[in-house]
């Protein structure tokens, strides 16, 4: 039974003599009161029901195998059935494409065509094996009509005797009896009048007395008769090639309805290599980076949304001088674009980053990329696709902006490669998508922002050093360029823990390259920007604070204020403790999550 993914295998069997064809059992998913499960009721060839049963035993033992609570062998006389109940919490999907690479329910059966001929071992495709097999049953039909056909010549020889024997009985009997000995008698039976052949004389010599007697002419006749039809028969296969194969195609025929049954195994499209996500639930993933370069995924529902002005919960154990400086709400099947501060970029899928506890400081980012001794990451972008009608922006603490197609960026060159050119003291900020016809807002540390659009960037290179997007003021740096959005406010975090959403019809448009207007009034005890971005009131944003403190907090309970008001308290500080990082958790998200 069970089920062959694809024909490839098949046609390079059949072409070359070799080759591998992939078998998969048949499984169904169920669900029933609340429980899943998966049933399994054909198995790939030769392997069995207990063979499987105990390769999943050994890898839920081993921990390699999550989602199964147990399994139970159900078969019955031919029948074979395995049930695999699924915990609660388990992707059923997921549980299975695990089955198929893991265990024996998705096997390969390697084909290699190899026989004699000749006395040689060739390896043989489909049509040489036929030409062969055939040339083989050619010789096995010749030898053993050649063979049937001495037989039969010889015992029509004997008949032939006998029928002549019978016509002169008395005679025969009589000169056995007047013989001395059986060679006299033999001679005497060669001679005249008798005239038969040696084999005929012992053949009438080596029966009895009572048989000799009792010899019957009609069945001697009927037997003659048969035997010349069959002599007949025998010297036309062996004098006609058509009729010798004809013989072959009877007999493969027979030995086809008699033995012939409907298969088994069905042949359905080869879905290809499972790749990593079919492995993988494409769960809600929240990355965190710290400044000293560590990286971890952690599942999003880890976070609880809390009030406003919370104390959050431990989000990473974090050595005193490290703080989180990079925070991205993705999904595991999601890749991350990582810009480093020298305007490189690395990619990544999310699911590639390992998974740690909430409270764990997570994996150096050094054993997942090559980056140099003084490089650090410094923005990271998710997607799902590269959209070919897009445009990565990017901003640097300079000032400067620049805007490449998304496409430029499908590239997974372990090394990295270029994503901007950097100025001398410059470094990247931010790195934002966009349509190609957008707003953008850029917030400076001291509270400045511009507003300009998108058109007035045109498209560059991934090595361009890019133009000059916002006029700065001594000692004053760009922390954050994002999209403008109908539906969404401009939120602007401190580092105090300060924050308030504004209006963006109060940013209005100017061209690229000026110093921008007030954005949030700043204060000793408001503390500096650290983050602003847009934020729909349906959103929730997590903060991160230099202790590793995380809060989840919806950006609706955050008050809306004017450009020149200084915000509301939005995370309560520990003493020495400021806002380090500033992400969105889209509500859609949490809603699909929750779907799936």
């Amino acid at each position: 039974g069970a089920t062959i993914l694809g024909r490839q295998g098949i046609l390079d069997a059949y072409r070359t003599g070799k080759g591998s064809v992939k078998m998969r059992a048949v499984a169904e998913i169920e669900e029933s009161r609340g429980a899943t499960r998966i049933v399994v009721t054909e198995f790939p060839y030769q392997t069995s029901v207990e063979v499987v049963e105990k390769k999943i035993a050994d890898l839920v033992h081993a921990r390699d195998l999550d989602g199964i609570s147990r399994t139970q062998n159900d078969s019955a006389g031919r029948q074979a059935r395995l049930v695999i109940e699924l915990k609660r919490d388990a992707n059923a999907n997921v549980v299975l494409n695990n089955l198929y690479k893991h265990t024996p329910m998705q096997t390969s059966f390697g084909v290699n065509v190899v026989a004699l001929v000749d006395g040689v071992p060739r390896t043989l495709a489909l049509a040489q094996c036929i030409s062969h097999y055939v040339d083989h049953q050619i010789e096995v039909i010749t030898r053993r009509s050649e063979y049937r056909l001495g037989k039969a010549r010889d015992r029509a020889h004997i008949v032939e005797g006998l029928l002549k024997a019978i016509d002169m009985l008395d005679a025969v009997i009589a000169t056995i009896r007047a013989s001395d000995d059986r060679p006299a008698a033999r001679e005497s039976l060669m001679a005249e009048p008798f005239s038969f052949s040696e084999d005929q004389a012992i053949h009438i010599l080596d029966m009895t007395l009572g048989r000799l007697t009792r010899l019957g002419r009609s069945e001697l006749e009927e037997e003659m008769t048969k035997l010349r039809q069959t002599i007949a028969e025998l010297e036309a296969i062996l004098g006609d090639p058509f009729k010798l194969r004809a013989v072959i195609t009877e007999e493969m025929t027979e030995i086809k309805t008699k033995y012939a049954n409907p298969r088994r195994t069905r042949i359905t499209h080869d879905p290809g290599e499972m790749g990593v996500e079919d492995l993988i639930e494409d769960e809600e993933l929240v990355v965190t980076m710290t400044r000293a370069g560590y990286i971890k995924a952690v599942q999003g529902a880890s976070f609880r949304t809390q009030g406003r002005g919370g104390r959050g919960v431990q989000g990473a154990r974090l050595k005193e001088e490290d703080l989180v400086a990079q925070l991205v709400h993705t999904s595991a099947h999601a890749y991350l674009l990582l810009f480093s501060n020298r305007g490189r970029v690395y990619r990544l899928r999310a699911h590639e980053v390992p998974m740690k506890e909430r409270t764990a400081r997570g994996t150096a980012v050094v054993n997942l990329l090559p980056l140099a001794p003084d490089e650090t990451i410094q923005a990271i972008v998710a997607t799902r696709d590269f959209d070919s009608g897009g445009f990565l922006t990017f901003a640097t603490k300079g000032g400067q902006v620049k805007k490449t197609a998304f496409t430029e960026y499908d590239k997974s060159r372990r090394e990295g490669f270029i994503a901007i050119a950097l100025r001398d003291g410059d470094e990247l900020v931010r790195v934002v998508a966009t349509s190609g016809d957008d707003d953008v807002v850029m917030v400076s540390r001291n509270g400045s922002g511009i507003r300009f659009s998108e058109n007035d960037v045109r498209p560059m290179g991934r090595d361009a050093a890019g133009v000059r997007g916002m006029r700065l003021r001594s000692g004053d740096e760009v922390v954050s360029l994002d999209v403008v959005r109908s539906d969404a406010d401009v939120l602007i975090v401190t580092d105090a823990g300060y924050g308030k959403r504004t209006k963006t019809d109060h940013f209005g448009t100017q061209g690229r390259g000026g110093q921008g207007v007030r954005a949030i009034k700043l204060t000793a005890v408001r503390g500096r920007v650290v983050s602003a971005f847009m934020a729909g009131l349906d959103d929730e944003i997590l903060l991160v604070s230099t202790g590793g403190v995380v809060i989840r907090t919806a950006v609706r309970e955050i008050a809306a204020q004017g450009r020149d008001a200084t915000g509301v308290r939005l995370m309560s500080l520990d003493a020495g403790h400021a806002v380090a990082a500033v992400a969105a958790v889209a509500a859609e998200d949490d809603d699909e999550s929750a779907e799936s």
